[in-house]
């Protein structure tokens, strides 16, 4: 089994689409372990939405909270308690992978003595930044990237979502010393097929299928091999 966890730089970010792109482009099953929210609908009714797929392949939420609140404080209105004992990863078929998408951003409680980045340790699986391409981003990510080193949690790279802004992304490239996999722009609609054409226009499979973390303690300012391909 592949496990991929799909984080964000804050909420609202893009980590949705970007995780429905992926469910398609690896034939992947799909978990959100809480859904904090669920009045407009969840995120796996969003994913089931953007990308067509069966109910067999979206995994159910491990709790459902009504209020659109940080986890720890949505549960507590729900007069739920949560037991971490429930987000363990879920049995998978061998050979398939699971894309997980997190809550919010890395320092997100899952209660009042968990942070959600504490639970990405536990699973050990490699997380996938994504990033906005606006203003305050360089600030939000490369903060995210080190909690998750000073954790030594694997990041398989960074995917930005948004316009085209090249210093920025090189900016965080150089700095971070992490992988950036590619770019999802803003889609007027966006359906399987969009999904897919994105996928194959910016991004590399073999980016996803391998891992090799970055030096963290050797950032000299170099552009990483694969990062030209955002800067052209």
């Amino acid at each position: 089994m592949k496990t991929l966890i799909v984080t964000g730089t804050d909420t609202g970010v893009g980590k949705t689409v970007v995780a429905a792109m992926l469910v398609l482009a690896f034939d992947a099953l799909y978990w959100k372990p809480i859904q904090s929210g669920l009045a407009d609908g969840t995120d796996t009714d969003t994913v089931a939405t953007l990308t067509g797929i069966s109910g067999a392949r979206q995994l159910p939420e491990a709790y459902r909270l009504h209020e659109p609140l940080s986890p720890h404080r949505a549960a507590e209105l729900d007069g739920v308690t949560i037991d971490t004992a429930a987000l363990a990863l879920p049995e998978t078929p061998s050979g398939r992978w699971l894309i997980v998408e997190g809550a919010g951003g890395v320092l997100v409680p899952v209660t009042r003595s968990l942070l959600q980045i504490e639970l990405f340790a536990r699973w050990q699986a490699p997380v996938l930044v994504v990033a906005r391409t606006a203003l305050g981003t360089i600030n939000h990510t490369l903060l995210t990237v080190e909690a998750l080193r000073r954790r030594e949690i694997p990041v398989q790279g960074i995917v930005f979502v948004g316009d085209e802004n090249s210093d920025t992304q090189r900016t965080i490239a150089e700095f971070s010393g992490v992988e950036i996999l590619g770019r999802v722009p803003m889609m007027d609609t966006i359906n399987p097929d969009a999904l897919r054409d994105v996928f194959q226009r910016q991004f590399r499979r073999g980016d996803f299928e391998s891992f090799a973390p970055a030096d963290a303690g050797a950032l000299d300012g170099r552009v990483k091999p694969g990062h030209d391909k955002l800067l052209r």
